[in-house]
């Protein structure tokens, strides 16, 4: 029976939006506070309750509309909110800052010239 239902089509679209609304969740909860105010964005607080409403419908309430709801909110943190938080703070999630293998703490190394 459980299989059955994974295997449809509407299944796996349930599971896709699950998973997007837990990768949003948890890449808005990594961001920190302060860059949400320097990307001229909603607070850290309103992006974790959306994007935790929008993981909750999709566990617990099957109805579509309110799911395309929360995936539409989703949709919004990773076109809109992420690139801005990710330019403000410099860096994405284990990737060095913009700079080139060649630099040191202090700045670019020129080689001693």
């Amino acid at each position: 029976m459980l299989m059955q239902g994974f295997s449809s089509f509407l299944g796996l679209l349930y599971l896709a939006m699950l998973v997007l609304a837990v990768v949003a969740l948890v890449m808005a909860a990594l961001f920190r506070t302060d860059a949400y105010r320097a990307a001229d964005k909603q607070n850290k607080g309103f992006w974790l309750i959306i994007l935790g409403i929008a993981v909750a419908v999709n566990l617990l309430v099957p109805m579509l509309f309110l799911q395309l709801a929360g995936l539409v909110a989703t949709i919004v943190f990773f076109v809109d909110v992420r690139p801005a938080l990710r330019q403000v703070s410099g860096r994405g999630f284990g990737r060095r800052g913009g700079g080139s293998s060649s630099d040191g703490p202090y700045g670019p190394y020129n080689g001693g010239r």
